[in-house]
């Protein structure tokens, strides 16, 4: 049997000494880009396959990213939001394109994610998307700031939250959801959806929601503004309370997408043609948006993006690189629910 191939045989074979071959194979800045060339060459001659446990034990690193994916839909249900499996690819191919693995672990909030991941060696760092309650969620980010943790995570933007956040223009976003439904009439405009701190992106889309009214001199009618988990579920409940109510609306802005077709389906089963009699927004563009009847107007948060960022900016983080957290535009995509 041929005998197993080591960085000494290659190093004979290129011409230089086995710790320049170790370097140049790890892409080490100490080495020249044409040496680098000669024994890449002469691995591949040899066949030579870099032993990635060992590599990583030396370096006490392990060429993994860990996903976490928290709950963030009302306890009991089995899914996860669209949006965030859209990204997952991006995600998944941006690592590959880094040399790096992807763990990927759905889980609820826990004190020890520093310690489970990045402390036992099984990821470089972490990718944190979703968090049910923010206001829980955000001492969770304290904790791991200050245990030097490398993470980012996909979420509201702003000084106050911890660490490298990357996350869309959400108020933005719901400025121009609602300009878009005035400037086609309408001037009751309802708002499904959590407005509070403990969900500070659809806090944000609110935010927006209000400063277009506000520009065209319209005071928010507080009736018109219900509460709503992101579920389809809730959507449907809160527009059927919304009915039942007898409140004058012309229009419906759902804080995601999810909550906007929950809407539409009890708009249909009451009979109320869309958009002819109410019109319907959402907000994140899920692959469903697009096909349900009527197709739905939303704001679209491009996953692609956000995955590549997200793991372009841990790798900075990873090599003690300066990175600063970043907001990325929407856009909107109109379609038959206005």
């Amino acid at each position: 049997m041929r005998s197993k191939i080591t960085s000494f045989d290659i190093a004979e074979r290129a011409g230089v000494s086995q710790s320049t071959v170790s370097r140049a194979l790890s892409d080490s800045p100490l080495v020249n880009q044409a040496t680098k060339d000669k024994v890449l060459a002469a691995a591949k001659e040899l066949d030579y396959r870099v032993d990635k446990n060992a590599s990583n034990l030396r370096r006490q690193s392990s060429n993994t990213i860990a996903l976490l994916l928290f709950e963030e839909t009302p306890e009991g249900t089995e899914s996860i939001n669209p949006f965030y499996l859209s990204m997952l690819g991006s995600i998944t191919r941006a690592c590959a394109n880094q040399g790096y693995d992807l763990l990927v672990s759905f889980q609820q909030l826990s004190d020890n994610m520093h310690r489970e991941y990045e402390d036992a060696h099984k990821a470089d760092g972490l990718i944190l998307l979703g968090y049910g309650n923010y206001l829980d969620y955000h001492q969770k980010l304290l904790n791991l700031q200050s245990l030097g943790a490398h993470f980012v995570r996909w979420g509201a933007t702003g000084e106050q939250f911890p660490g490298v956040t990357i996350g869309c223009d959400n108020r933005t976003g719901g400025f121009e959801l609602t300009s878009l439904l005035l400037d086609k009439g309408c001037n009751n405009i309802a708002f499904l959806g959590d407005v509070s701190a403990n969900s500070p992106e659809l806090q944000h889309r609110f935010q927006g929601y209000i400063d277009a009214l506000n520009q065209r001199g319209i005071n928010a009618n507080s009736f018109l503004q219900l509460h709503c988990e992101i579920s389809e579920e809730s959507g449907y409940q809160a527009t059927k309370t919304l009915l039942a109510s007898g409140a004058k609306f012309d229009a419906i802005f759902g804080a995601c997408d999810y909550i906007a077709l929950g809407a539409i389906r009890a708009l249909k089963e009451a009979d109320i043609a869309i958009p002819q009699a109410v019109k319907v927004v959402g907000f994140d563009d899920i692959p469903m948006a697009k096909y349900g009847v009527p197709s739905l107007t939303t704001a679209l948060q491009d996953p692609n993006l956000a995955g590549r960022e997200l793991v372009h900016s841990l790798l900075k983080l990873i090599k003690d690189e300066p990175c600063a957290s970043q907001t990325l535009a929407t856009q909107l995509m109109v379609r038959d629910s206005t």
